[in-house]
Formats: C-alpha cells, sequence, structure tokens
C-alpha cells in the first residue's frame, strides 16, 4: 500500500489543527506575539535536534552556515509575519474562518510565480481562478454581520499571511535547491523566533496563561509547526511537490471540523460558500483542473 496515503492526511490533519491551537492559545491569555516567538523558538529546537541527528552536528552546523542568507530572509517574510498575522486574526475570527482565508496561498503563489519562477505562465484559467478566488474572500470577509468590523478586518489579516506564505513559498522554492529543507526550515524558525522576540516581549502576558493555552502552544510548536515541517520535507522526497501541495485542499475541512466540534464554532452558509469560491478558484488558477498541482503548501 502507498504510504501517500497516511502521509498525505496526517499532514493534513496537524496543518488544519494548527487554527484550534492558535484559537485556544489567544483566548487563554497568550498575545499573538508572544504566543508565534514561542511556536517558533520550541520548533526550532526540535528541527535542529532533528537536524543535528540526521547530518551530524558539523555537517548541520556547516549546512545552517552556508544557507544563512537564505533562511534568514524566510523566516521573516515566510513565517513571523504570517504567524503573527493568524493569531492577530484569530483574536477576532472563528479558527474554521482563518483556515478557510489562508486556503488562498497557492492563488498568490501562482500570482508571484508569474514574476519569480521562469516556468510560471499566465493564462486566461489563471486570471479566472484567482478572481473567483477573490470573490470567494469577499464572501468570506463579508459573512460575519455579527462580528462588525474587527471580523471583516481580521478575515483580511489572514488573507494578508497568505500573501507572506505565498511569498515565502516562492523564496522557498528558489532555495531548496542548493540547501536541504529540514535545513532551511530550523533555520527558518530560529530567523522567526530572533524576528518576533522584542515583540513578544512587549507583549509579554501580565498574567499566566491558563492550562489550555499553554498546552495549545505546546502541541501548536510540536504538531503544527515541527512535526508538521518533518512531514512535508519527507514527502516532498519520497512524492512529486505538487501532488504534496493538494494538502492546500483538504485542510480547511480538518480546521472547519474541530472548531464545530471542539470549540462550538458554527459553520456558516458564509463560510461553506467562500470555500467552496476559493477552492474552486485554487483549482483552477493552479492547474489542478488541468492535471497539473499547485504551488507546495505552508504551515499555518
Amino acid at each position: 500500500m502507498s504510504r501517500f496515503g497516511p502521509l498525505f492526511l496526517l499532514l493534513a490533519a496537524a496543518w488544519g489543527a494548527s487554527y484550534l491551537f492558535i484559537k485556544v492559545a489567544v483566548e487563554g491569555g497568550l498575545e499573538p506575539s508572544a504566543l508565534m516567538c514561542a511556536r517558533a523558538a520550541i520548533a526550532a529546537v526540535l528541527l535542529l535536534a532533528y537536524v543535528a541527528i540526521v547530518l551530524g552536528p558539523g555537517r548541520a552546523a556547516a549546512e545552517l552556515r552556508d544557507s544563512f542568507p537564505r533562511w534568514a530572509i524566510l523566516g521573516i517574510v515566510g513565517n513571523a509575519v504570517p504567524f503573527w498575522l493568524v493569531a492577530w486574526g484569530e483574536t477576532h475570527i472563528n479558527s474554521g474562518i482563518a483556515a478557510i482565508a489562508q486556503a488562498t496561498v497557492p492563488l498568490f503563489t501562482v500570482v508571484l510565480g508569474l514574476r519569480f519562477l521562469p516556468e510560471s505562465r499566465l493564462g486566461p484559467a489563471r486570471l479566472a481562478g484567482f478572481g473567483l478566488g477573490l470573490v470567494g474572500v469577499f464572501v468570506l470577509a463579508g459573512g460575519h454581520p455579527a462580528g462588525g468590523t474587527l471580523a471583516v478586518v481580521g478575515t483580511l489579516a489572514v488573507v494578508l499571511s497568505s500573501l507572506a506564505y505565498a511569498t515565502g513559498n516562492v523564496i522557498g522554492q528558489r532555495s531548496v535547491t542548493t540547501a536541504a529543507g529540514p535545513v532551511l526550515a530550523a533555520g527558518a524558525m530560529i530567523s522567526a523566533t530572533v524576528t518576533l522576540a522584542p515583540f513578544a516581549l512587549l507583549q509579554f502576558p501580565d498574567r499566566t496563561p491558563d492550562g489550555d493555552a499553554l498546552l495549545s502552544l505546546l502541541a501548536l510548536a510540536v504538531l503544527g509547526t515541527a512535526l508538521a515541517q518533518l512531514l512535508l520535507y519527507r514527502m516532498l522526497r519520497l512524492f512529486d511537490g505538487r501532488r504534496v501541495s493538494l494538502v492546500t485542499y483538504l485542510m480547511p475541512g480538518f480546521a472547519l471540523v474541530y472548531g464545530a466540534v471542539l470549540l462550538d464554532e458554527e459553520i456558516t452558509i458564509a463560510a461553506l460558500a467562500g470555500l467552496t469560491l476559493i477552492l474552486a478558484g485554487v483549482a483552477l488558477g493552479s492547474g489542478a483542473l488541468r492535471g497539473r498541482m499547485p504551488p507546495r503548501g505552508v504551515t499555518p
């Protein structure tokens, strides 16, 4: 039996659960900057340990040093910025809505790829897909009348994080040809930790976060970040990267189920309509409907 199915479902489940962990943590007393700095720091330690075990301490240090310019930028643009935007957005919207909003990552990756990835080409299908995805964002953002303006802004903050993640995707695709994926992941988490640390100190909790928040932080760092990164790069070694990126389609479904079952979040018509339009736009714009797969996925 192929290993793709079990690994694929495990990665989608881990990434989909990240939105649940973030929601519980911010509601339990962890400010967005402090939460995401701690997340990156814990994941960095775990990933550094993995790289040191696999490559040996000397070679791991050498590869981290040689690839420093790439992972330093990747950690800021592809991790620190979107980490914070998602966490802040989830102070105003449900975890499932955040996951749906972030399903726009492949659309932005396609657009950026037109400029920075030579093999990317613009065509009517991609334009139509991007337009359809944007309509889905508007439907999603406008579907929270009870949340008011902050709910709309929170949704758009997560969409903006998708642009940051997509930028990280492009940087990663250009960097992974000259540096090992786990090395880039470990280095990026170091960079994200350093970037977020000053803001985390400014937002240091004035009260002790509750137990659920601390457990969610640990789960987010271990399962939704370190383990998810190792699963991702494991799958990229075994299977075609475009095939692996289909996790983008499954992740919001997991997040919606987690939110509804564990947090009693309502699954609204607007959420389902927005999800349908966004995923249809992703499928059309990325080439999945024509037998080509979308760009690689990211960590929420």
